[in-house]
C-alpha cells in the first residue's frame, strides 16, 4: 500500500553501487527527503543475467522497499528498468520511476549525427532500447556498445586504473572512429568513470547521463501525489544504505563513491 505521508522514505535500488550516481542526483534535487538505498550486490551484475533472473531480483528488492513503507520507488538501474519496470508497476501499489539511456537528448545534441551508447549487454539487446532507437534515432546513427566488465571495475572502486582505462578505450575508440561526437552513459555505474571517459575522448565529445532527469521526474511525481516534503519544513534528509552482499567490501566501496564513510546494513533474506 502506498504511504500517504510525505515524511516516508523514497526507496532506490540497483544491482550494486552504480545507482549511487542516481541517488546523488536525487539528493541534490530533493535535499529534504529520506532515502533508502539497496545494493543487490550478492546478485550483481544484472547486465549479464537473463531477464527472468533480473525480474525475480527486482521483485524481491522492490517488495522489500514497499514493505518499509516507502512512498515511491526509483529503479536506479537501466537494465532493471528495461527488463522489469512493467512487471513491478503491475505488482506494486507504489509510484515507480525508472531510468533509460538518454538517447533522446543525445540525438538532439549531436553535431556529427553519430551517437554512441555505452551500456550493459542486457540493456543493449533489450526491446526497450530498440524502441528508443526507433523513436529518437531516425535522423542519427546510433552505435550501441556493450561494455562487459566495466560494472565490475566500478564495483571494485577501480575508477581510474590502467585496467579501467584500457577497457574503456576498447569500447570507446570504435565509436570515435565511426564519428561519434556524443556518448550516452547507459548504465548508472558509468557516471563514476565519467571523468576518465571525458579525458579519453576530449571536450569536443559530449557525454550524457540521465541521473538529473530521473531526479526531476521523481520530484514531479511526488508533487502530483502531494508526497513531497514542503520546503518550509525542510531539514536535511537522511540516507540509509543496505546490501545483499558482504558488508565489508560493499561498505568501503559505497563510502568511497558517496564521498564519506557510511554504515551499510546487511539484508540476508531479500
Amino acid at each position: 500500500m502506498v504511504s500517504t505521508s510525505p515524511h516516508a522514505a523514497i526507496g532506490v535500488f540497483d544491482s550494486g553501487v552504480g545507482g549511487l550516481s542516481v541517488l546523488r542526483a536525487i539528493r541534490a534535487q530533493l535535499p529534504a527527503e529520506n532515502l533508502l538505498y539497496v545494493a543487490d550486490s550478492q546478485h550483481m551484475p544484472y547486465g549479464e543475467r537473463d531477464p527472468e533472473y533480473i525480474t525475480r531480483r527486482c521483485i524481491a528488492v522492490a517488495t522489500y522497499l514497499q514493505q518499509q513503507n516507502c512512498k515511491a520507488l526509483v529503479i536506479a538501474c537501466n537494465t532493471a528498468s528495461v527488463v522489469a519496470i512493467t512487471t513491478l508497476r503491475e505488482m506494486l501499489n507504489i509510484p515507480i520511476v525508472g531510468i533509460e539511456p538518454a538517447i533522446k537528448p543525445a540525438a538532439s545534441l549531436t553535431r556529427s549525427g553519430v551517437v554512441g551508447v555505452l551500456a550493459t549487454s542486457q540493456t543493449v539487446n533489450s526491446p526497450g532500447v530498440q524502441k528508443l532507437a526507433q523513436l529518437y534515432g531516425k535522423n542519427v546513427e546510433l552505435l550501441l556498445q556493450p561494455c562487459p566488465g566495466l560494472v565490475q571495475c566500478v564495483e571494485g572502486a577501480e575508477l581510474d586504473t590502467p585496467h579501467t582505462r584500457e577497457l574503456l578505450k576498447t569500447f570507446i575508440n570504435p565509436l570515435l572512429d565511426a564519428g561519434a561526437d556524443t556518448l550516452v552513459l547507459g548504465c548508472t555505474h558509468y557516471p563514476f568513470v565519467r571523468d576518465v571517459i571525458q579525458d579519453l575522448v576530449g571536450h569536443a565529445v559530449t557525454v550524457v547521463e540521465p541521473g538529473a532527469a530521473v531526479a526531476r521526474q521523481l520530484g514531479r511525481r511526488l508533487d502530483e501525489l502531494k508526497l513531497q516534503i514542503e520546503s518550509d519544513e525542510a531539514a536535511a534528509g537522511r540516507e540509509t544504505f543496505f546490501s545483499t552482499g558482504e558488508i565489508g567490501d560493499v561498505a568501503a566501496v559505497i563510502s568511497a563513491l558517496w564521498g564519506r564513510a557510511v554504515a551499510v546494513r546487511y539484508l540476508e533474506d531479500v
